[in-house]
């Protein structure tokens, strides 16, 4: 697929970002199960239904924009998802899955919140005012994402894990 202009290549990295949010819905279930700590558990299950809004959201952009949200898939998040699970499964201890855990939930967010910002960015360049407040929002709920799970980490999570 050639893409001939920015507005292509906005609406590509959306299409992307898109399946971000899908990836994430199937994966974060599982991500929950494995978790230990009630309060990481409850971090990863109360980012799901923050990120099956997000994908909603992303689904009403593609639609003004005409466009099949389902076109892409993001193989970057395939392979960050992939690398967590294979992660999981070589640390028995929960204190320490526990902190596995969180780190690779946070390689997630800089992840999403270096697309957001990207398209966020793109979007004011091209105009489309609405989009660009749909992910400005979004944004902010990545970072607050990822600052919640940097202090569960730093107060709980990681010191469990030294005392492990």
């Amino acid at each position: 697929m050639n893409l001939d202009s920015f507005r292509d290549m906005y609406l590509t990295e959306l299409q992307e970002l898109r399946s971000v949010e899908a990836q994430l819905i199937d994966a974060l279930p599982r991500m929950a199960d494995l978790a230990g700590h009630p309060e990481l558990k409850q971090a990863i299950q109360a980012h799901l239904d923050e990120t099956r809004s997000q994908q909603a959201r992303l689904d009403e952009i593609l639609r003004r924009h005409k466009v099949d949200p389902r076109e892409h898939v993001d193989q970057a998040m395939q392979a960050i998802l992939k690398e967590a699970e294979k992660w999981a499964g070589m640390v028995q201890d929960q204190d320490l899955r526990d902190a596995g855990l969180i780190a690779s939930t946070q390689r997630v967010e800089h992840y999403e919140i270096a697309v957001y910002g990207s398209l966020a960015t793109w979007a004011k360049q091209l105009g489309l005012l609405e989009d660009l407040q749909a992910l400005h929002a979004i944004l902010e709920e990545e970072k607050r994402t990822d600052d919640k799970l940097s202090t569960l980490a730093k107060r709980v999570v990681n010191p469990d894990a030294v005392a492990a």
